[in-house]
């Protein structure tokens, strides 16, 4: 798989690809219904398409050329130095191959000025939190209100950036 910058045309593809890995990673957490209700706000086509225009941003794809493994999305804050990362997921099938690493590898590149790289993580969410540790994060803090508005609890975790 490469990666290379979303485009519209992907939109329907990444919101499959987010369904899927929604219901595999937090069905056992939030319940189905929960967790459908949370696709349909946060990964509708229209919040999608509203984060490829958004400025200091960076979407990203994992494509093979027939499927898509992997996506992610990260901005600037208002302080430049500090990059949160909205989005990283990879396919459930295509998981421990790399892809998550070569996403995160391009995020940290596409933001040249940053210093530290911020993402809110499910604590249940083992797999990702072995993930992002064994990537550099550590734990800085803790979250009542995931991503604003959704009201979960979630851990913070940073990376320091060269």
């Amino acid at each position: 798989m490469f990666v290379r910058t979303a485009s519209e045309r992907d939109l329907v593809a990444i919101r499959a690809l987010l369904v899927e890995t929604w219901h595999a990673t937090y069905d056992a957490i939030y319940g189905a219904e929960r967790v459908t209700a949370i696709t349909d706000d946060w990964h509708s086509i229209a919040s999608l398409k509203a984060r490829l225009t958004r400025p200091n941003s960076e979407f990203l794809v994992a494509d093979d050329g027939k499927r898509l493994g992997g996506m992610a999305f990260a901005a600037a804050t208002t302080d430049p130095k500090i990059v949160l990362l909205h989005q990283l997921y990879v396919h459930p099938a295509c998981q421990r191959q790399g892809i998550g690493k070569a996403l995160l590898d391009e995020v940290e590149v596409s933001f040249p000025e940053a210093r530290t790289l911020r993402l809110e993580v499910e604590e249940a969410n083992a797999a990702a939190l072995a993930f992002y540790e064994a990537n550099g994060f550590r734990e800085a803090g803790r979250s009542a209100d995931c991503g604003g508005a959704s009201g979960m609890p979630a851990l913070i975790l940073e990376k320091r950036l060269a």
